[in-house]
């Protein structure tokens, strides 16, 4: 026979299994705060959009923290801490695949201590240059950096930056280089790129959207498939005789390790219905970015693409030789 204590402890078992669905159910109670790692800038314009929407979905405010820093390592690393109770999430980007090689001293680990909610948009990146750089096309500026033989002042915004990796690939598939000048934040490097002061340089278009619309600076091409409806006048790296360059940076959701999958399911949907929503479309394609599809938005797919992305850059990073402490 059965005796009593186990009788107790089977019910109690019993009753906090079933108590999780039903805390699912009612989840959330309570705003959710999206951690973004840099300091204010464009990608805060996708966040809202699509945080905004996810709050109607979820009944409760999605609001947008800032925490910059160490390139995007300090926020990063206090949303690993948070409370895994999906109300506070982390939004971020391809240097979530790059820091464990980059930093030496990394206080997190992406793929352990995350749970993948899911894919939101991919932003390519767009080769710009002073107003007055010689030349328009892409072949005209490979050749111009050519002659220049590393002369040339190549911006990025940080170390591990997608405008740094961007940096790394064209060098080296267009076989020139240049003197690399870093700076904290693609918001820094505008202002010497218009002035002249800075030569080149690679960033998300939707950084550079403004610029290259205002004709502030000179696009020479979009590392995409097509066109963006946004840079119509910009040619792709395909039609500029590069089809081979194409680079994306994919922007996504994470919530801290240990998160219950009910609540990771329950974000992940508001977010797939924000993503569906014809006005978060249309406002996404003017910031110079696109909503990901959903047959690729799930937790599984966001797992497998962090994973393969850091031992994809793992090479490339390690050969480059930029580390930090």
């Amino acid at each position: 026979m059965i005796g009593r204590t186990m009788l107790v402890a089977v019910a109690g078992l019993a009753a906090a299994l079933l108590s999780v669905p039903a805390r699912a159910q009612s989840w959330p109670t309570q705003p959710i705060v999206m951690i973004i790692p840099f300091a204010p800038g464009p990608i805060d314009g996708v966040a809202r959009t699509i945080g905004e929407a996810m709050s109607r979905d979820l009944g409760q405010p999605v609001l947008i923290e800032n925490i910059p820093g160490a390139g995007g390592t300090v926020g990063v690393a206090r949303a690993a801490q948070a409370r895994p109770d999906g109300y506070r999430v982390l939004m971020h980007n391809i240097g979530m695949a790059t820091a464990p090689t980059l930093y030496r001293r990394l206080s997190f680990d992406p793929v352990r201590d995350f749970e993948p909610v899911g894919l939101m948009n991919r932003n390519p990146m767009v080769w710009i240059g002073r107003p007055d750089f010689p030349g328009s096309t892409l072949a005209e500026m490979t050749e111009y950096m050519r002659r220049q033989g590393g002369g040339l002042n190549l911006a990025h915004a940080g170390l591990g930056s997608s405008s740094q990796l961007c940096a790394m690939l064209m060098q080296s598939a267009l076989r020139a280089q240049a003197n690399t000048v870093p700076f904290r934040s693609s918001g820094e490097v505008f202002p010497q790129l218009i002035a002249g002061r800075i030569d080149l340089y690679c960033d998300q278009t939707t950084s550079a959207l403004g610029q290259v619309q205002g004709r502030s600076v000179k696009a020479f091409a979009i590392a995409a498939p097509t066109r963006l409806p946004t840079m119509p006048s910009v040619p792709t790296t395909a039609e500029s005789g590069m089809p081979e360059f194409q680079l994306s940076i994919w922007q996504a959701l994470f919530a801290p390790a240990g998160t219950p999958r009910p609540v990771i399911d329950r974000l992940n949907r508001a977010l797939r219905v924000a993503l569906g929503d014809e006005r978060v479309v249309a406002r996404l394609t003017e910031l110079g970015t696109a909503p990901e599809p959903a047959e690729t938005g799930s937790p599984e797919a966001l797992r497998s693409l962090l994973i393969s992305e850091v031992e994809r850059w793992r090479p490339i990073l390690q050969a480059a030789g930029e580390f930090a402490d």
